[in-house]
């Protein structure tokens, strides 16, 4: 029954596809503003780009037995989570509200329906739904480095597809939707910092507690110019995630794509500096992830802060997120790729900073930070923060829980020691 479900499912998908064809057309289309249009094309592709970077990022980190099975936890969300997104996903998420700030109508956007003629914005509801799509794939993804290495392929599938309805969904209709429960309150997250980043990152740790310890824990990354690779994908690919969450080709768009390449350049030296501070080698690797710190903690804050604010933000959550890697080492939590340390803890640090430095003169749809003058939205974030970590760690913990049930989320220590790229797909590097 196992090995038949799966293919059943699409079967489902078949039969929904020819039920609703998708050709309802609005009675007046609205023209979309073309330039818009064309800067949410680029954006959306760029987005698209981030998750093979990703693959690239956590493969070159991992044992050479694991590369190929880390590499496809990410890009098998492109197509897991493309198929939920289109089905109902997008409308959980941006759907007509029903569930008090949390929960959209999955009836809304159901098969891609009401899409076409009909506008987001000044962009067409189709593109934003495949906009939206590339944060819905990635996030999934990022949670991989905590788990790597150890987790049966066929159980993270089950995992990811419970995660991405009964966590992100809520959060990014919460966040990020006009009848959302934190949009309402006033909580600002440009493009992500705690839809993506912070839900992630909680997922991660609560993955990485679950899933115990590797059998043998220290390691040798496989290939650094992948991780370099990566850093590079991610680093251009984020241009659209950040940029293109201003939705249009405008000024606002022009400062989220100032603001994140300033944080990750001054994050990843940061990175650098702190790490030569105590010591140690600058190292590649060291750059690398400190200008992830850097993308992660300046997401939600992007169109919100000055160029100027950004340097601090990059330089300060860099060294808090060393900090923490360092703790975590010391600890018996073995997340492997450091994912909380680096997108957990840099999400957060940006939530933070957003509160601080958030001004309505680079944004006249934000509020005035604390650096400002102003505690309203330093508060709002501190409670929304609070409330999103414990969601995301205790959602997730009981999604780990009831996954393990259905299906072994571990796998032996046989399969373990002779790697997943053998055990799980039977490839090798």
């Amino acid at each position: 029954m196992k090995k038949i479900l799966p293919f059943l499912l699409l079967i489902v998908v078949v039969v929904l596809a020819l039920l609703y064809p998708g050709t309802m057309v609005a009675d007046k289309p609205t023209p979309a503003d073309k330039a818009d249009t064309a800067w949410l094309l680029i954006s959306t592709a760029l987005v698209l780009l981030m998750t093979p970077g990703l693959a690239f990022f956590y493969g070159g980190m991992v044992r050479k037995k694991n590369v190929i099975s880390t590499m496809l936890q990410s890009f098998v969300c492109m197509g897991l989570i493309t198929i939920i997104w289109v089905v109902f996903g997008f409308s959980l998420a941006f759907g007509e509200d029903i569930g008090g700030g949390f929960l959209g109508n999955p009836a809304s956007f159901f098969m891609m329906q009401n899409t076409t003629g009909v506008l987001w914005g000044t962009i067409p509801v189709i593109l934003f739904a495949m906009f939206q799509l590339k944060f819905a794939v990635i996030t999934p993804a990022l949670i991989t480095g905590a788990f790597a290495e150890r987790i049966r392929f066929n159980s993270y599938l089950i995992f990811i597809t419970l995660f991405i309805i009964i966590i992100y969904a809520p959060l990014a209709h919460a966040t990020w939707h006009p009848d959302g429960y934190f949009f309402k309150l006033g909580v600002l997250d440009f493009a992500g910092g705690t839809v993506v980043h912070m839900s992630a990152g909680w997922a991660a740790l609560a993955s990485a507690i679950y899933l115990k310890k590797r059998n043998e824990e220290a390691h040798t990354p496989a290939r650094i110019s992948y991780v370099i690779l990566g850093t590079g994908l991610l680093w251009f690919g984020w241009f659209g995630f950040n940029a293109g969450s201003a939705l249009g080709a405008n000024e606002l768009a022009s400062t989220a794509l100032a603001t994140t390449t300033t944080a990750s350049a001054a994050a990843a030296i940061s990175w650098i500096f702190f790490d030569m501070l105590r010591g140690k080698k600058p190292s590649a690797l060291g750059a690398c992830i400190g200008a992830v710190v850097g993308l992660v903690a300046i997401t939600p804050a992007a169109g919100f802060v000055t160029v100027s604010s950004s340097l601090v933000i990059g330089i300060v959550a860099a060294v808090v997120s060393n900090l923490v890697v360092i703790w975590r080492t010391k600890t018996n939590i073995d997340d492997t790729l450091d994912v909380f340390p680096c997108h957990g803890v840099g999400g957060m640090m940006g939530m933070i900073l957003t509160g601080v430095f958030a001004t309505k003169s680079v944004n006249g749809a934000g509020a005035e930070g604390l650096f400002y003058g102003s505690t309203e939205l330093f508060v709002k974030h501190l409670i929304a923060l609070v409330a999103v970590s414990a969601f995301a760690f205790v959602g997730s913990f009981i999604l780990l829980k009831v996954t393990d049930l259905i299906s072994p989320l571990r796998v032996t220590p046989e399969e373990e020691l002779v790697g997943l790229d053998v055990s799980q797909h039977d490839e090798e590097l």
